[in-house]
């Protein structure tokens, strides 16, 4: 069925190809607040997004990357922000955006595929769960209607599982003309399984109103804003970035990432205006990158990461990180960043804080297979 839906919502409204393959999910549910997903495919790297300059060893491991011609946005004594994140640094000075570092889910290997798979379902191990954990988070939450939506080709594995999804892609094609439009109504009329799933797509193509169809960074988080912000629309998303496993090349093409991120950031709360104070951004991404930079100007497959909290709804203006340091005794297979904060517990504390529900209920639905502890609580207000 989710095929089906997928091929309906893409043939009404449209596909395309999205800023460094982004794609965003959506899900309705019972509450004025709003919590979004952003993972980083890739293995983004938090030793270069959220640099700890005051570590004796950052600047000899990091090389050429420590040493950029614009200077980092100083976040505290020891951490600060990389410089092409300007929006995001103005959040943390108001104090509506956080980073947890060295924060890992329970997935020490290297592989893409199958880090993916850990984070977004939520299990011990990859594919030992058939499902996502924001679906599950989802139907936590009493629903407005039992409907989810992907603003993509496909839906993303987190929101895989029981609470039906379907899609939808933004496009710069032309609108289909008012006759052609009506004669597919008719045609799926009188069908018991296709005239449902056609409503649900021109009812997701309403929400999204007259919102530019362009695939630029800043035109996605208005599209994500237009959904948000309706009353009755959405209240969980999903956005897909990729492009951050930078083996070479790290400073340019790294820069380049976070300045989309960061005008999408600032386009998301631009629209949503007012609900901005009521919603929840959490940033992550499958494993972090190597302590040292390689040979070609780059880093490689890693484990600790940063994980960022943005929104009008966090207790911000802070990094919070049991920093275990980057000396050559204190690294992780005498590599990496020593994971000291799982990201697990991060979530099930930050969704269940956002959407008013007990972070030890979501913490015990969403991880059964891989128990986080003690959920992450105090960094969203009530």
């Amino acid at each position: 069925m989710l095929v089906r839906r997928n091929f309906l919502s893409c043939a009404a409204l449209g596909a395309g190809a999205l800023w460094v393959n982004p794609q965003m999910a959506l899900a309705s549910v019972g509450t004025d607040r709003r919590f979004v997903f952003i993972i980083q495919r890739g293995a983004a790297d938090g030793l270069d997004i959220v640099r700890p300059c005051g570590d004796p060893a950052y600047s000899a491991l990091r090389g050429s990357l420590a040493d950029g011609a614009s200077k980092p946005i100083r976040l505290d004594g020891l951490f600060a922000l990389h410089p092409a994140m300007v929006e995001l640094g103005r959040m943390y000075a108001q104090r509506q955006a956080l980073f947890v570092h060295a924060v890992a889910s329970p997935y020490r290997d290297r592989s893409h595929f199958d880090g993916q798979n850990v984070l977004e379902t939520g299990g011990s191990r990859p594919y030992q769960l058939k499902d996502g954990w924001l679906n599950r988070l989802a139907s936590l939450l009493p629903r407005i209607r039992d409907e989810a939506i992907a603003v993509a080709d496909t839906v993303p594995m987190a929101l895989r599982g029981k609470t039906p999804v379907s899609s939808y892609a933004p496009s710069s094609l032309p609108q289909p003309s008012d006759d052609l439009m009506t004669r597919v109504a008719t045609l799926y009329d009188a069908d018991p399984q296709l005239h449902p799933l056609w409503d649900a797509a021109l009812n997701a193509s309403s929400l999204a109103g007259h919102v530019s169809a362009k695939q630029d960074p800043a035109s996605l988080g208005r599209l994500s804003a237009s959904f948000l912000v309706q009353e009755n629309g959405p209240r969980i998303a999903m956005i897909e970035t990729g492009g951050w496993d930078t083996h070479n090349a790290q400073a340019p093409r790294l820069a380049a990432q976070l300045k989309a991120l960061d005008t999408m950031l600032a386009a998301l709360q631009d629209g949503l205006g007012a609900v901005w104070s009521r919603t929840t951004v959490l940033i992550a991404t499958e494993f972090g990158r190597t302590a040292a930079i390689n040979g070609t100007g780059g880093t490689d497959h890693g484990t600790g990461a940063v994980a960022i909290l943005a929104g009008g709804a966090v207790r911000g203006g802070r990094v919070i990180a049991d920093w275990p340091g980057l000396a050559a005794g204190q690294l992780y297979e005498q590599r990496d960043l020593r994971p000291t904060t799982g990201l697990d517990a991060l979530i099930a504390g930050v969704a269940g804080e956002s959407l008013g529900i007990d972070p030890g209920k979501v913490a015990r639905a969403l991880f059964a297979a891989a128990p986080p502890g003690r959920p992450m609580t105090g960094l969203i207000v009530a």
